[in-house]
């Protein structure tokens, strides 16, 4: 008796993803399918996940990080329409996959970790910053970077909720406006400092 492995088959997984993930959530943009359809998910995470990369949540990643659920990524590309004239700044939760997805739609895209957008280890300013992940806060040095009228696009966790987000800086105004409730990984570095009160 011969036995035989079936080898996944991601593109259908992927088409799958797109038809009940996806568009029937609402994110039906040809841009944003087109991309996700391009960009095969099973190569940004370890080899254990690959069978579940098109599985509606986050999987974890080898160094800590995680991939976020596809439609996370598809909500947050079709607010944000990265055009060719914006400069992108994409604080990376350890996958790649976001950039991945936006390198050919922006002129420059530039890609730091969580750490290093907490600690303002990066300079510069950005039409556009998309954060892979849900965030307490926008901190100062990662506000700054962001060009006056440019916009942000991020998770949000409030009182242990997660939303999709998005901000346009004004002056130096930057204030995030919570949108759809989906299931995004919480980033950290992104945490406010802790209070004591009496």
């Amino acid at each position: 008796m011969t036995l035989t492995s079936t080898r996944p088959d991601y593109a259908a997984a992927r088409k799958a993803m797109i038809d009940s993930q996806l568009r029937t959530s609402g994110v039906n943009e040809t841009f944003v399918l087109d991309r996700m359809k391009a960009v095969p998910r099973e190569d940004f995470v370890p080899e254990s996940a690959k069978a579940t990369a098109y599985m509606d949540r986050a999987i974890r990643l080898e160094g800590g990080g995680f991939l976020p659920a596809p439609l996370f990524h598809g909500a947050m590309l079709a607010e944000a329409r990265p055009a060719l004239d914006d400069r992108v700044l994409i604080v990376d939760a350890g996958s790649g996959y976001l950039p991945a997805l936006v390198t050919p739609l922006a002129g420059k895209v530039d890609v730091i970790t969580p750490e290093e957008a907490a600690n303002g280890d990066k300079r510069g300013k950005y039409t556009l910053i998309l954060v892979d992940g849900a965030i307490e806060h926008v901190p100062a040095a990662l506000a700054k970077m962001v060009e006056d009228g440019g916009r942000v696009v991020t998770g949000m966790v409030e009182r242990g909720v997660t939303r999709l987000a998005t901000g346009r800086k004004s002056g130096k105004a930057l204030a995030l406006l919570p949108l759809a409730e989906m299931g995004i990984p919480r980033l950290g570095a992104f945490d406010r400092p802790q209070s004591w009160s009496f």
